[in-house]
């Protein structure tokens, strides 16, 4: 079963999302930045990160574990590098705050990075890292989050979904752009399935005993409620179809962000029933023009991307498509009208009812 969905205008959306964010006490600036995140994650097709997600942060800052208007604070600094502490403050205003610092210096720099501890969750890790194709960068995006995915071999949660975000310049071609989990899924996509109504494929999860299940309420259930099990890390369970090595990705991206920070990882993050979470991003700028011409790096991008298009198809398959391929091609086509599910539309008006906020499909 698929919930029906509705076009709706694109910036009246983000109009309406910004507001219900300054209602809450959030600086109108850092409010469109919020409302940007999560219409762009919609725009490209990933609707487990979009406004669907609006009542989770109305009811963070309203327990008081998201502060509406917290300022970033730097923490320690060199040229290439930052340490910023967030301050318990919306993660997407940090992110693209601290992201846009960091794609300044690469440019001065050649490279530059940042960890930031102490924040929020901070939507799609792609938008950051595509922050730095305008500047002909390659940037990287990583964050961990809540303990939901549990370890090779293990029953109980330990880490987050973990994703990381790569994006590359290119000339002619799409850029390349690589938005991943680190687990089979995120949660995002188990929270679309139980509110279409559907199973999930076995591998994806696991149930309360460490067995895999299709069910995803029972599965989001046992999360809220640390029951056991949780989401299966990249490749699935055990190690034939290399389940270790997304187990290992997972903890990669605890290491650069919660361990490198001397923030939150592992079972610390959301570790605290009623505080801020302690999410740790880590954010990367490289300039392909500190050691090649730049014209010359986005051809060779250019001619890779090309090899693997005119590689044979397998037999049925009718295309091979590229990283990021098709969430800039539904981008382009819901750049003025945006599909969004009406069991989300309802949500949202119910929001802009309460905070006095009126919702029009436009």
């Amino acid at each position: 079963m698929k919930f029906p969905t509705v076009k709706v205008d694109v910036e009246g959306l983000k109009n309406f999302v910004s507001e219900v964010f300054v209602r809450l006490g959030v600086a109108e600036d850092d409010a469109r930045i919020i409302a940007d995140v999560l219409v762009a994650a919609d725009q490209r097709g990933i609707m487990s990160h979009g406004v669907a997600r609006l009542g989770r942060y109305v009811d963070g800052i309203r327990r008081g574990i998201m502060i509406p208007d917290a300022q970033p604070e730097i923490i320690r600094e060199t040229p290439t590098a930052l340490l910023v502490d967030g301050n318990g403050g919306m993660g997407q205003v940090v992110s693209f705050k601290v992201m846009r610092e960091v794609i300044r210096r690469a440019k001065d720099m050649g490279v530059a990075y940042a960890v930031v501890r102490n924040s929020n969750h901070y939507g799609i890790a792609g938008y950051y890292a595509m922050m730095a194709l305008e500047e002909d960068l390659i940037g990287i995006s990583a964050t961990n989050s809540a303990p939901i995915v549990v370890p090779t071999f293990g029953r109980d949660m330990l880490f987050g979904t973990n994703p990381i975000a790569v994006a590359v310049p290119t000339g002619g071609e799409m850029p390349w752009v690589l938005d991943m989990a680190t687990s089979v899924v995120p949660r995002g996509k188990l929270e679309v399935y139980a509110r279409q109504g559907e199973k999930i494929p076995l591998g994806w999860a696991t149930d309360e005993r460490g067995i895999p299940t299709d069910d995803p309420a029972r599965v989001l259930d046992n999360i809220k409620n640390r029951r056991g099990g949780g989401i299966l890390p990249l490749g699935g369970a055990g190690e034939l179809l290399g389940g270790h090595k997304g187990f290992g990705l997972g903890i990669l991206v605890d290491i650069i962000t919660g361990v490198l920070s001397l923030g939150s990882f592992g079972r610390y993050v959301y570790g605290k029933p009623d505080q801020p979470p302690g999410v740790c991003h880590f954010f990367a700028a490289v300039d392909p023009a500190a050691l090649v011409p730049i014209d010359q790096f986005k051809s060779a991008m250019d001619d890779l991307i090309s090899q693997i298009k005119s590689t044979p198809l397998a037999e049925g398959a009718e295309k091979i498509w590229i990283h990021g391929e098709k969430e800039f091609l539904r981008q382009k086509a819901q750049s003025e009208k945006v599909e969004i599910e009406k069991v989300v539309i309802d949500r949202l008006r119910k929001i802009g009812e309460e905070l006095g906020v009126p919702f029009q499909l436009g």
